[in-house]
């Protein structure tokens, strides 16, 4: 494995960081504060051409795998921005991957490229209160109608950005539970726009990244045509999956960037901090904590790449994308914990940032499937271990 970056990617991760220049820590902060989307920076996103990072060239994209697309989204994450800056474009960059595989070139054509110019939005329903993790058993039902086409009716949580969306993937059972051999079958992919006067979107307000919104979505009669659905009916849950390992991977590389910016801030405080005549930094006590969170950050990023690398080969990557985000967010965790402890009372004050930081590092730690799920997925497929769920 290569383990450094070719030309064209260090140019990739420069124009990102000069992008991101002109969205200080303090927009994000601002943004944080006020609850308010970053539509600037989508814009700019946009405007640059990196919204369609891996999306085919032939609807305007740029046509880059996951690699390049983690490099970008830790380079985001780490400008300062942290899951607020990746989660307000998240979802253009994994969201799609089944459009992208399973959609007839008609949809593609149709619905990629405002999404990639930033003039469409889009999010992502599939959670529901009841199934949890357990996708299989949801309950948003899509009802064939006579005349063709569907209606939904619902509920689904934890939908990110759905106060600002146009359009949603939504994942619903068109056969009944009781009605198919597997679970996994019966289930039933659309892209379709997010009609609010039948989607009551309610926001979910919550610990950090007030930026981007979470939320519960009510769907109630949701009418969707045909030429939205996605793929066949009910083979839902198979293209879904298909999109999972490139979500792992670039949620883990926007924790790493969230780690590496806190490990900055508490880097430059350590050394400018001086108490009984010495910077702070000089005492093991401060350095010694930080330095094996940057070893960690490290040691997670190579797996995130690893990941990131098979991916992009077509080789089976889902232990080591599940690893990748494991590492990754725990990682990112300690180095913000670390980070405001070598601040002390100002790591706790929001004009240094790192409190937001850590706010938002639980958010790779829980989402989109919790740590126990990731071990009992690593014990089974890597261990040979008996399946524990």
């Amino acid at each position: 494995m290569n383990f450094s970056l070719d030309e064209d990617q260090r140019a990739l991760v420069a124009a990102i960081e000069r992008l991101c220049e002109d969205f200080p820590a303090d927009y994000w902060r601002e943004h944080d504060d006020s609850a308010t989307f970053p539509h600037e920076f989508h814009r700019a996103v946009a405007a640059s051409g990196w919204l369609g990072i891996a999306m085919p060239e032939a609807q305007g994209g740029a046509g880059l795998g996951i690699t390049d697309a983690a490099l970008m989204m830790r380079a985001i994450s780490a400008s300062g921005a942290g899951m607020s800056g990746a989660s307000a474009i998240h979802m253009n960059i994994f969201g799609l991957n089944p459009v992208v595989v399973f959609g007839t070139e008609e949809q593609r054509q149709r619905f990629l490229p405002p999404l990639i110019a930033g003039d469409e939005k889009a999010c992502f329903a599939v959670t529901e209160p009841d199934a949890g993790l357990d996708t299989t058993r949801l309950k948003t039902q899509a009802l064939r109608q006579p005349g063709g086409g569907y209606v939904l009716h619902g509920r689904k949580i934890w939908i990110s950005t759905a106060q600002v969306a146009d359009r949603m993937l939504i994942l619903a059972r068109t056969t009944p539970l009781d009605e198919v051999k597997k679970p996994t079958q019966g289930l039933t992919l659309f892209y379709t726009a997010l009609d609010r006067s039948r989607v009551e979107v309610r926001e979910i307000h919550k610990l950090g990244r007030a930026a981007v919104d979470s939320n519960m979505l009510f769907i109630d009669g949701l009418e969707v045509p045909e030429e939205d659905r996605i793929g066949e009916e009910g083979r839902g849950f198979e293209y879904i999956l298909h999109g999972l390992n490139p979500e792992r991977i670039l949620i883990a590389a926007e924790a790493i960037g969230i780690g590496r910016a806190a490990l900055r801030i508490a880097s430059q405080y350590a050394k400018e901090r001086v108490v009984f005549g010495r910077p702070i930094g000089q005492n093991q006590g401060v350095a010694h904590p930080l330095a094996r969170a940057w070893a960690n950050l490290e040691a997670a990023d190579l797996m995130v790449f690893k990941a990131a690398t098979l991916y992009d080969a077509g080789e089976p990557c889902g232990t080591e994308a599940n690893a990748a985000k494991y590492l990754a967010a725990e990682a990112a965790h300690d180095a913000c914990q670390n980070a405001i402890l070598t601040l002390g009372g100002m790591g706790y004050a929001k004009e240094y940032h790192v409190e937001r930081l850590l706010r938002e590092s639980y958010i790779p730690r829980i989402a989109p499937v919790s740590p126990q799920m990731i071990l009992n997925f690593i014990a089974e497929k890597a261990l040979g271990l008996p399946k524990s769920y």
